[in-house]
């Protein structure tokens, strides 16, 4: 018997098919920088066709992006984009970050990735805390959504590898801060790094770093 949380769970298709025959296009949304000191917050959406069988091979290895490697997210995200019958990925910046907060940033950046999809979505899920009660579109915010539900899996991934390009671009116009390789995260270099040089324009300064005063 394994014991409580040894076991590795693949999402699937559980959610979307009991949706399916009531609402055809049903977009996963997931984030990813929320707790990132640097950079913006981005969200991705996917709109998924139907069809379990095919979707499941096509996408064979897809689960939740943070217990991927930057190799096998790579390698997911153009088979996602392929087959979604549309994608998009939102951001909210870091200015708007500290001048509205984390979770109304997100939801912003999630609103941006929704209102640039081709087709309106009928039905959202979500991952736990994106909940968006300001749209009159039916959805299900799912804890751990990323590890259960295929759509948002979908959506982590594309978020993720978005997000750590924009990073790796910034890098050039931040230097020192070694952003490419962090991706704005809170590592002890990257602390470093923010008291060696100071807070940088995509630094959040409403994140209260320990042993660091942003100014």
């Amino acid at each position: 018997m394994r014991a409580a949380g040894c076991m590795i769970q693949n999402p699937d298709l559980t959610h979307e098919s009991n949706l399916w025959p009531c609402y055809r296009h049903i977009a996963g949304l997931d984030e990813a920088g929320r707790g990132a000191l640097a950079g913006p917050v981005a969200v991705g959406a996917v709109i998924l066709p139907k069809g379990k069988a095919p979707l499941l091979r096509t996408l064979t290895g897809l689960r939740d992006s943070k217990q991927m490697t930057p190799l096998e997210r790579e390698s997911l995200a153009p088979r996602i984009k392929a087959v979604a019958l549309t994608w998009s990925v939102g951001f909210a910046s870091a200015e708007e970050i500290d001048s509205y907060g984390i979770v109304p940033a997100t939801r912003l950046a999630a609103l941006r990735a929704l209102s640039a999809l081709s087709l309106r979505p009928q039905y959202l899920l979500t991952d736990f805390r994106l909940e968006l009660p300001e749209l009159d579109i039916p959805q299900t915010a799912l804890v751990r959504g990323d590890a259960l539900c295929l759509s948002i899996a979908a959506a982590s991934v594309l978020a993720k590898t978005a997000r750590d390009q924009l990073m790796c671009e910034l890098d050039s116009c931040y230097q020192g801060y070694g952003l490419g390789q962090h991706k704005g995260y809170g590592t002890p270099s990257h602390r470093s790094a923010m008291k060696r040089l100071g807070i940088s324009a995509i630094h959040r300064r409403s994140f209260q770093v320990k042993d660091l005063r942003i100014r």
